[in-house]
Parts: structure tokens; sequence; C-alpha cells
């Protein structure tokens, strides 16, 4: 009898008393237990009675399960590293169904009737684990057992670590040592700590074909680890007497523990089937002598299993991102507009070439992700991608740290450093922010482009390297050059191949699919499931200019996930103010009704006007602002009379 009551959630208060052998729990009607709440799958769970007792099986819903069991939780949604899913009930165990913020919480009261099995434990031998160790010493001092066990324990060696070998080794010793036994089955723990239930993994009869399957009865398995001992039935039928005892005509039985200290890692059972014979107390002592050294052997196999498994899913990983690689090289960067498609078409000329690339861009445009993307996609991809910011360190320590320093060439170098040029040495190198780099340092970092050599700070000879360069500014280098703060030779040097990303206003195609894209990455981050984003939301973020470019777009999007219920939509509520903004612009424009080429004419002509108004008059940055050239800008001017 197991008997379940709702704590929370709609059915709060509900009480089932059952004994059925497999019961359901869900929102669907055909369940015995009915849950309505929404975030519950229609059939969630299962429990099922196996021998002496209750299992419960999460039916891959779409939230899990848990079993809290005093202080700890049992997941159950096939995510832990042994992908489990079903779980036994012990009395008093809590059921968290569904959404782990606020699961339904369900009360386990299990019930077995075991007394006519525990009336007869008396006739059962059994040797607790800590006699174990003296029950092998035992045998080790016996000549005849011990020549026995050694014999065993080297054709076991012979076995060699794979598994299936070592079972059969296992059963061949069993039949020999143990010459009444018909029957031999092994159980293991799905997981390394021995905790989880307990599935027969090896079964083998006598007679017969090796292959031949057969019923395995469980109850002794259960006293195994209820126990913790070696047992032995004399007479099954009599002092056990289940369905599956009866069903088997198992006369007599052994279980065994495979154990390392006080931890059961899984057990041998030997039976014997239909013979009428039964197993006597020298039959125990060998069998758990053997245990001692199987314990040992099987888990060297299983190891060996796992990192040959292991293996194997990494060479498969790998094939796998491999092909993904050449079919899209540039799966990293979001984007299929046309402004982004004219990139990727670029990035395909250069990344296999030596030359020297300037990427130009706003602040936030994703310079870097393109640097590396040159990098990891190119014939440099084995050696290092190293990336500095020029303008995060102070000018008398940016040299230092690009060409290294040697041991006393000023105060506080203590010893010698290797300058970033050394450590990407067949790599590439990207200087973030170069407009930010002195006058002083341009000149050594020409010398490096025009001889490939550098000296680090102190040094009296100089180092031949090979390193390709990539730089990025948010400034206009023509400028700078023009009014002296950047070399001109450096200019044209690093300008071998310039590359001019376009800020999010101009690709505002691409916003779904990159809000798409960080929705992914943060819900996964938090574990917070998101319904997704109203397309109001979508639209007042397509509207908006975006100073910050992709790294404004990420944040506001990590920000409204975190601000967005499990399970809810992001909607234009939890927008951020200036995002907004946007919402009452067509209210403000309020075109007259007309024919479409008179309402967008209108809605153009107060764009322009509005834009004239924050840039002063200044039709140059207007028409930057825009996104036109300025005779563009003149022509449209010129068509409303303005």
């Amino acid at each position: 009898m197991i008997t379940l009551e709702v704590m929370t959630g709609l059915s709060a208060g509900s009480v089932y008393e059952l004994d059925a052998p497999v019961l359901t729990i869900g929102r669907a009607p055909s369940n015995q237990v009915v849950l309505t709440d929404y975030h519950l799958s229609g059939e969630h769970g299962q429990i099922f009675r196996e021998d002496d007792r209750y299992i419960y099986r999460d039916l891959k819903s779409t939230n899990g399960s848990r079993i809290q069991r005093g202080t700890r939780e049992i997941l159950l949604d096939g995510s832990s590293d042994d992908g489990r899913w079903e779980a036994p009930l012990l009395d008093g165990d809590k059921l968290l169904l569904g959404n782990p913020a606020e699961p339904v919480v369900v009360t386990c009261r299990v019930s077995l009737e075991d007394a006519r099995f525990a009336e007869k434990q008396e006739l059962i031998a059994q040797r607790a684990l800590a006699e174990l160790s003296e029950v092998q010493g035992k045998i080790e001092r016996d000549p005849i057992r011990a020549a026995a066990l050694y014999n065993m324990a080297k054709k076991l060696g012979r076995r060699g670590l794979d598994l299936t070998a070592v079972f059969e080794g296992l059963a061949e010793a069993i039949f020999e040592l143990v010459p009444r036994s018909t029957h031999f089955a092994i159980d293991l723990a799905d997981d390394p700590a021995g905790e989880s239930r307990l599935n027969t993994v090896y079964a083998r009869a006598k007679s017969g074909p090796q292959s031949e399957r057969f019923a395995v009865s469980r109850s002794v398995v259960r006293l195994v680890q209820r126990n913790k001992a070696a047992v032995l039935v004399g007479n099954a039928k009599q002092e056990i007497g289940t369905e599956s005892v009866m069903k088997a005509d198992i006369v007599s039985t052994i279980g065994v523990p495979l154990w390392e200290g006080e931890t059961i890692r899984g057990v041998m059972q030997c039976d014997n089937r239909g013979g009428g014979a039964f197993f006597g107390v020298n039959d125990l002592e060998l069998m758990t002598a053997v245990a001692g050294v199987a314990t040992l052997a099987i888990e060297n196999a299983r190891l060996v299993q796992r990192l040959r498994l292991a293996e194997e899913k990494l060479r498969g990983e790998v094939k796998y991102l491999k092909g993904r690689e050449e079919k899209r090289r540039f799966s990293d960067i979001i984007g299929e507009s046309n402004a982004m498609t004219a990139i990727f078409r670029q990035l395909e000329k250069v990344i296999d070439t030596r030359a020297t690339v300037c990427i130009e861009g706003e602040t936030g445009t994703g310079k870097e992700v393109i640097a590396s993307a040159i990098h990891y996609q190119g014939r440099r991809r084995d050696k290092l991608f190293v990336a500095q910011n020029c303008a995060a360190v102070p000018e008398n320590l940016l040299e230092s740290e690009l060409f290294g320093h040697k041991k006393g060439a000023f105060t506080g170098a203590d010893h010698d450093k290797k300058g970033l040029f050394d450590v990407a040495d067949g790599g590439t190198l990207f200087l973030d922010e170069i407009g930010e780099m002195s006058l002083g340092l341009q000149a050594k970092l020409l010398r490096v482009l025009q001889e490939g050599e550098i000296r680090p700070v102190g040094a009296t000879a100089s180092k031949s390297i090979d390193v390709r360069i990539i730089c990025a500014t948010n400034r206009s280098l023509e400028k700078e050059v023009e009014r002296g703060a950047f070399r001109q030779d450096l200019f044209y040097r690093l300008r071998v191949f310039p590359l001019r990303l376009p800020p999010l206003r101009e690709r505002r195609e691409d916003i779904p699919l990159l809000v798409e894209h960080f929705l992914r990455k943060y819900t996964a981050e938090m574990n917070k499931p998101v319904a997704g984003i109203t397309p109001e939301s979508l639209d007042q973020l397509s509207a908006y200019n975006w100073p910050g470019n992709i790294r404004e777009l990420e944040n506001e999007v990590q920000r409204c996930v975190i601000q967005c219920d499990p399970e809810g939509f992001i909607t234009p509520d939890l927008l951020a103010p200036a995002v907004r903004k946007v919402e009452g612009l067509l209210g403000r424009v309020a075109p007259k009704k007309g024919t479409l080429k008179d309402m967008m004419e209108e809605i153009e002509r107060w764009l322009l006007t509005e834009a004239l108004r924050e840039h002063g008059g200044n039709k140059t940055k207007t028409a930057e602002t825009l996104g036109i050239t300025r005779e563009g800008l003149h022509k449209k001017l010129a068509k409303y009379g303005m």
C-alpha cells in the first residue's frame, strides 16, 4: 500500500491510498492521480511496485521530477551524469513535480507487507559487510579453497579489461566453485557512488546458450542491500515464496555484495533452479571470496568502458563540429542582412592571407568577434589568438606588455617577462583601440610591421617573430592622421585591408535574430524558461537606435530575462525607458489619412526635420545619422522644399 498526500498546488489536501501494481500521475484525466497544475505533463510520472519496494519513474516530463529525502534531493530528469529517470520511494519521501521554483509537493507513505518474509529471516544465513574480510582470510588459510580461488583469479586476469569478458569469467568461476549453481546474475549500480537502483547487467544459465535470457528474482538482491550482508536462502520457495521465486522454480539462492568499504556497488546472485539441491555455508563463503576479487575487476573494466565511451563521444562531437564548420565558417557571427553578407564576403577573401586587417566601427559592434573569426577560421587557428586593449593599459606599461622586458630594465622588473608579440608568435595579435596608442609606441609598432622583429625593454638584441596583426578602432584614423595624433606611415601599414562594421541601426533586420540568440543564451545560463518575446516588444527593439550597438542589445535582453516571470513573455513594460520612447513615434508624427505614398512622405519629412534639429542644421552629421550621403540628403530636402 502507498499513500500519496498532495501538499501544494491546485490539488493540495487531496489524499490517495493506492494498492495497484502500476499507477500514473499527471494532468490527463486517465491518470490514477490527477494533478491539473499547468507545469505538469499529461503523464508526468509513474509509480510501480517491484518485489518489496515502490519505484517512481519520471515519464520524460517537460519540467522533470525530484525526490526529497531529508536534506537530500534526487534529480530525475535524465540530466545527471547517470541519466537517471527513476528511483525507489522510501516512507516519508516527498515528490517534487514540475516547475523547480514552485513544484507540486506530494508526500509518500509506503507500507509493504513483508511480515511473512521477515518472520522467516532466521532461516537465512548471512555475513555482514564487516565480516566479509574475515571470511576471505579464512578461505585463504584453507589450502584447497585457496588454490581454487587462486586459479579463478588467474583465469579472470586473462580476461583483460573488457567488461563482458569479465562477466563471463565470473560466471565460469561460480559454476566451477559452486557446483550446485544453475543460474548466475550480476546487478550493478548505475552511478559510481553505488547509491542508485541496482539493475541486472548480466545473467547466464549453466546449461544452454549464453545468450539465453531468464527472469531474475530481486528479493535477495534487496535483502543484501537492506541488511548490507551476504545472504544464503536454503529453501527459497518456503523462506521467500514470492511470485518471482515460484515462477522461476528457484530452490535455493545466494546473494553476495560487490562492496568497497561501506558502499555496495552491486550484487552477485547464483540460484539452484529445479534441481532440488540446497546451498550450504561453504558455498556462501566461496561466493564471498569471489566477490572480493570481482569488485576490483568489474570497476576497472567499467572505468575502461566509460573512457572508451567518452572517447567515442568526443570523436563524434569533433566530427560533428568539423562538419558544421565546413557548412558555415562564421557560425558565431549573427546576421543575415545585406550589410553583414557583404562583411562575410570580405572575410572570405582575407582570412587565409597575411594581410594586416584594420576593423573600424562604433563601440559594441563586435570588432573582437570579427578579429577572432579571422584567426580561428584561418591557417593560424592552431596557434594563439591574443587580444590587448590599448586604451586599458597606461602608456608606460603598454610597451612592456606588448614587447616584454628584461630583468632590471626598470624599477620593479625583477624577472624577465614575455611580451604579447612573443606569446602570439605564429598566431594573431589583436590590438583594440589602436588610436589610443602614443606616437612613441606607434614608431616601435611600425618597426615590427616592417622588420618582423621585436626588442624587449632593456634588451640589446632583437628577436624575429611571425605575428599577424589585426587592429580595431572606433575613431576615424584618417582624421587622427590629419591632426597629427597618428603616424601616417603606420596608418598605411595597418590599413592594408580596412573593414567597416556597420552599427546596429544600419542592420535592423538582424535585430530579431540577435534577440533570439541572446534569449537562448541567457535562459540557458539562468536555467529560467521564458516563453518568448511579444511582437510589440520586438518592434520597439527594432525601432530603437542602439547607440551601444550589439553590446547594449545583449544587456537589454539579459535584463529582460532577469525581470521576466518563468514561462512568461517579454512585454513592452519590461523594456528600458530609453527603448520605450519609440513607442509613441507614430502618435507624434500623426500623418493625415491618405494614400500610402502621401503618408510615407509626411513621415519622411518629419524625420528629416527632427534629424536636422538634433544636429543644429549640420547637414553632414544629419546625413551620417540617417545613413545616407550628403548628396542624398540634399535631394530629399529639395524634394520637400526644405
